[in-house]
């Protein structure tokens, strides 16, 4: 394993890149990794397991050595029950041990495929239809719990699938049906029982991405592409062996798998699982600076609703001096956030940049040299990143200027092998194998990035990717409604959250709230679900008929700013605030105040400081 890489700017990236990447990574599957990793130290400690945040004090614990055993014993029956390298194993499961013998099993014998157990039935099952799903592991029926009736109801609607296996349940031969527990023990784990020769350009896994109604959208990710971003996040990192980190996030999400989970098990470090519903079981956040005095982690990595929530919490006098850094993604941090939570923890934040095309992460802050707050921080090391301009269809045209807005494009080793289905491949590559994320971004001129927007449609509430059709495909059910279009809201806590703007037909007495019934019961995610129905009479339109969601955007965030800055209350005569874009934040919002007689200016300004404190969208103020 390479000494501790220092990070500092993009000439520390640039002299590591002059070692060729051959140089610094040998292994050619994620499972040989693992298995590198295990032999550091078999009898060092891979996984804490913490069943809830009130018995942190009685964690199930694993060493390396059983670890890869039960990697093994997993593969060998995947094996067993006909699954090869091009056969996909599905899994539906929350966060446990098993979860994770499964997830690298299965791409030791075949192809992976996590799946949010949190989806509706329906979902589900289509993912599993595009996936080709051959055998599916996921929770037995157990009290309290949903996922084996949801598995139960669609199971017989899935033409390939063969096999289901059911942690923690009971096995039923004629139903095809085994007990993952009782099925595993069949298996040796000293020893892989096939002969298969992984290529680094295999596909070691299919995970799901955009939204979760339609066509399901897989993207196809190899061993390289996961093992080179362990590489990445190890130098990013400079995780030890023996070093702990803690996993809050989901396994059927690329950073809880590869960050927080391949990652340390390939440099031989400890991984604390924060329970089986992580960050969201509410006494792992009671109790999560105990936990971090416990087991003396070095990082965690989440999204900016976690801060907030610990934020709440008091430090009291447990010592949280090992964490090094929190990993922040998915959501931009307003400065306010970043500011009260460091000086709350006394622990650094370092903001970075990802998707599951590129394999989790492509861009952080660097945490050996200077971090800036709000920019996603500079590319990692062997991956590419730019700003380019592309025309009206799309088209590459040219690389941005500095700080000239543009969209965030990624090329390199991490880079996904496309989507499952052609229909999702269309438009998605630029020229000599740029990936077009999307993302609005602009580069600074010391190559740090800065995200101002999305070209394409998805709402990141707290994290969670939600794809606009899931929420807008069911309303255009409902009898008398014209024209839906759902955006994102700015929301302090969840960065933004679902709002829909509907235009009805005339006399269709629908109202905001028949609509928002209708969403609740026919929209099949919960966090999809909007948190405001605005009708309306027109939704506005591009030249050609397209609708202007921009537009629809700037109004939310208008009536948000709006909403929050009543609070002013006697300190101001009117204020009035308009949105739209800027060429450096991407959107910005202009407040002109007419203060109260005998109000100072800023008095004001500190007040609207104060009130938008948690909000990323940019403000100017004007006093009249």
């Amino acid at each position: 394993m390479a000494n501790e890489i220092i990070i500092r700017n993009l000439s520390d990236i640039e002299a590591i890149e002059k070692v060729p990447l051959s140089e610094r990574i040998r292994e050619k599957s994620t499972y040989e990794l693992i298995e590198k990793g295990a032999g550091i130290n078999p009898d060092a400690l891979a996984i804490s397991f913490l069943k809830d945040g009130d018995s942190y004090e009685a964690p199930v614990q694993i060493t390396y050595k059983q670890l890869i055993w039960k990697i093994r014993q997993a593969a060998n029956m995947f094996y067993d029950l006909g699954v090869g390298p091009t056969d996909v194993v599905t899994y539906v499961l929350p966060n446990l041990l098993q979860t994770h013998f499964t997830l690298w099993g299965a791409e030791a014998a075949g192809i992976a495929n996590p799946i949010n157990p949190m989806l509706e039935a329906s979902a589900i099952r289509d993912i599993c239809k595009a996936a080709g799903t051959k055998v599916l592991v996921t929770l037995g029926d157990l009290p309290g719990t949903e996922i084996w009736k949801k598995i139960d109801s669609i199971r017989k609607e899935i033409p390939s699938l063969e096999h289901v296996i059911c942690v923690m349940g009971k096995t039923d031969e004629s139903e095809k049906i085994y007990g993952f527990e009782e099925k595993m023990e069949l298996y040796p784990g000293d020893r892989l029982t096939f002969d298969r020769a992984i290529h680094p350009d295999d596909i070691a896994s299919l995970y799901h991405t955009g939204g979760t109604t339609g066509r399901p959208k897989l993207a196809r990710r190899s061993h390289h592409n996961e093992v080179v971003l362990a590489w990445d996040i190890m130098a990013g990192s400079g995780l030890k062996p023996g070093e702990t980190v803690m996993v809050g996030l989901p396994l059927f999400h690329c950073n809880g798998t590869c960050v927080t989970g391949l990652m340390p098990f390939s440099v031989g470090g400890h991984v604390v699982m924060l329970s089986p519903a992580g960050y969201r079981e509410p006494g792992i956040m009671k109790n999560f600076y105990k936990i971090v005095e416990k087991f003396r982690p070095v990082f965690f990595s989440c999204v900016p609703t976690v801060l907030s929530v610990l934020l709440d919490i008091p430090v009291g006098n447990a010592d949280i001096s090992s964490l090094r850094y929190v990993v922040c993604g998915a959501a931009p941090l307003s400065v306010e956030l970043f500011n009260r939570f460091e000086a709350h923890t006394k622990m650094k934040i370092l903001e970075g940049y990802g998707l599951t095309e590129s394999t989790c992460a492509s861009a952080i802050n660097p945490k050996d040299g200077e971090r800036k707050i709000g920019s996603i921080g500079i590319r990692l090391p062997y991956q590419e990143m730019n700003i380019s301009i592309l025309d009206e269809n799309g088209e590459y045209l040219r690389e941005a200027e500095t700080d000239e807005i543009g969209v965030v494009c990624i090329k390199g080793p991490c880079i996904f092998k496309g989507y499952v289905e052609d229909m999702h491949n269309k438009g998605i590559w630029l020229k000599d194998g740029w990936f077009n994320t999307g993302d609005l971004g602009r580069k600074d001129k010391d190559g740090f990035f800065w995200l101002t927007g999305r070209k394409k449609d998805l709402i990141i509430r707290g994290g969670h990717n939600i794809d606009p059709a899931t929420i807008e495909e069911p309303i255009y059910r409902m009898k008398g409604v014209k024209v839906v279009a759902a955006v994102g809201r700015p929301d302090p806590y969840a960065g933004e959250v679902p709002v829909v703007y509907v235009e009805v037909s005339k006399d269709a007495g629908i109202s905001d709230k028949k609509v928002m019934e209708w969403a609740s019961s026919n929209i099949g995610e919960r966090a999809a679900i909007p948190k405001e129905v605005i009708i309306t009479d027109h939704i506005p339109l591009t030249a050609v008929g397209k609708i202007f969601k921009p537009a629809l955007k700037w109004d939310a965030i208008k009536r948000t700013y709006e909403k929050e800055l009543k609070a002013l209350g006697s300190l101001a005569e009117s204020f009035d605030i308009s949105v739209g874009e800027d060429k450096i934040y991407g959107t910005s919002a202009s407040i002109k105040v007419k203060p109260a007689s005998g109000i100072a200016p800023e008095t004001i300004q500190k007040r609207i400081s104060e009130l938008l404190a948690n909000y990323t969208v940019h403000y100017d103020i004007t006093i009249e």
